[in-house]
């Protein structure tokens, strides 16, 4: 899946693990997966690394045909802007990813100036101000 995960397939998550510090990550890849469990740490079969998964509440039902749960993974690649800045995603970041600060339990997440590789404009920054695109085509911003 994509960044473009709707909002009704995650409406079971309890709570968001990270295992690693989000606060330097410009932006994280999110794929919904099919998992044995409601929770627990799932295993990881990329490359590159797993920085965060989702925990499922109980009223999560499983897929009546293969008994898994789908849950949210979040992950980088080798390639990724955080292990080659002035590699191929500088100034831009793949179609899954999104800003980390935007996300939340059963919240999709938004795409950000930072996670897209760009700077925050010099007055967007001195107001407190992020561009932030959610879902298709639809914009906004934060203060903060």
């Amino acid at each position: 899946m994509s960044a473009l995960i709707a909002e009704d397939e995650i409406s079971y998550e309890a709570e968001l693990v990270w295992l690693e510090d989000i606060g330097a990550l410009d932006c994280v890849r999110q794929s919904l997966d099919r998992l044995p469990t409601r929770r627990g740490r799932p295993a990881y079969h990329r490359d590159g690394r797993m920085v965060g998964y989702a925990l499922l509440g109980p009223q999560a039902k499983s897929s009546r045909s293969s008994g898994t749960f789908r849950r949210r993974v979040f992950w980088l690649l080798p390639h990724d802007r955080d292990s080659g800045p002035g590699g191929l995603y500088a100034g831009s970041a793949p179609a899954e990813a999104v800003g980390p600060r935007t996300l939340a339990p059963s919240s999709t997440g938004c795409r950000t100036e930072r996670s897209e590789g760009g700077p925050l404009s010099g007055a967007m920054w001195g107001m407190g101000i992020a561009l932030l695109v959610c879902g298709e085509g639809a914009a906004g911003v934060s203060a903060g």
